[in-house]
């Protein structure tokens, strides 16, 4: 296991008119599952490309176990990547899939086989050893592309979106895979993903990105319960955040926090619901409509669970409330959380 830092890290394209990476402080813990977050275009890739030695900084530092690694080709920083499109060789067959990097590193024979095996046995596998890639599930493609990751006996892995090619229900089931292998390697882990889902489920810490800078690095509860800046409220949640604009700033609360106003007891924030349209999605209702009583009138989502019965109905106003606890603020030119009293 390893930790890895970048330091001051700049990466730009374009004799310096496109800033991919922007300043970038960052360090993952030993044995961490670091998730890199951010929409398309952000430098999520770019920086983890970076890291793996694929791209050379324009500024900064890539240090890895205490070393500097900025000038060290890709085979010399002790690192194993899997790209999204898993790069397997459509010609050879899953073992010679998995033993490629070890022939090419003129391992031992019977060393090879062994940690082929170890590999094999570990993802799931071994039935599969003698078939090509066009014979296997997008699920099975992606064990192989992580065994031949991991029979380099790697101090970090770097995931590139391996679960993108996947659809919706294999994903989940990947993710979890993803998830006990890393536990179970101990491995140092940085994945990349434009999907929150995956970085919620996976990441012990989420960095999220945006134009190529870091705008918040915590734990999944933490980034979605107190983001630290409008983009991140916004981004984090689906729905996302609702933010109404009230003066000098902007109070900001997640959907599930807007329920009926029986359903609040205590210290609550009232309000007035007027609703326009209701969707029903696995099992909770998304209720649309617009707000007031905190500020200007805004259009808002609220996610009730199927525990809330209350009859609701387009085209008829209703009285709801956010327990004031649930209520984050921001300032409205900046997007910068504040507290209440600063507001």
């Amino acid at each position: 296991m390893a930790v890895v830092e970048v330091r001051g890290l700049v990466k730009e394209f374009d004799s310096g008119k496109v800033r991919a990476v922007d300043g970038v402080d960052l360090a993952t813990k030993e044995g961490e599952y670091l998730v890199l977050l951010g929409p398309s275009g952000c430098g999520k890739t770019t920086l983890l490309r970076t890291i793996a030695g694929l791209e050379h900084p324009t500024e900064g530092d890539v240090v890895i176990d205490d070393q500097v690694v900025t000038a060290l080709p890709p085979r010399a920083r002790k690192i194993a990547m899997v790209f999204q499109s898993y790069a397997l060789y459509p010609h050879k067959s899953v073992h010679a899939n998995i033993v490629f990097p070890l022939r090419a590193a003129k391992m031992p024979p019977a060393e090879r086989e062994r940690k082929a095996s170890w590999a094999a046995e570990l993802l799931g596998i071994a039935h599969l050893m003698q078939r090509k890639p066009r014979q296997l599930s997008g699920g099975e493609r992606q064990r192989v592309a992580l065994a031949r990751a991991l029979v380099r006996e790697p101090q970090v892995f770097l995931l590139d979106e391996p679960l993108s090619n996947l659809d919706a229900k294999l994903r989940a089931s990947a993710r979890d895979e993803l998830k006990r292998f890393q536990q179970e390697v101990g491995t140092t882990t940085i994945y990349v993903t434009h999907d929150q889902v995956e970085a919620m489920g996976l990441g012990d810490r989420i960095v999220v990105l945006s134009h190529g800078k870091v705008r918040q690095v915590g734990k999944p509860v933490d980034v979605y319960d107190d983001p630290a800046d409008t983009f991140v409220a916004t981004f984090i949640g689906s729905p996302p955040m609702n933010l109404v604009s009230h003066g000098d700033r902007l109070v900001g609360f997640r959907p599930e926090h807007l329920l009926p106003a029986a359903a609040i007891p205590g210290n609550a924030q009232p309000v007035k619901l007027n609703v326009e349209r209701l969707e029903y999605l696995s099992g909770d209702r998304h209720i649309y409509g617009t707000l007031t009583g905190i500020g200007e009138p805004t259009r808002v989502i609220a996610r009730l669970p199927a525990t809330v019965t209350d009859p609701i109905a387009a085209g008829t106003e209703y009285e709801f409330a956010v327990s004031r606890d649930r209520l984050r603020f921001f300032d409205a030119a900046t997007g910068l959380r504040t507290s209440e009293a600063d507001s």
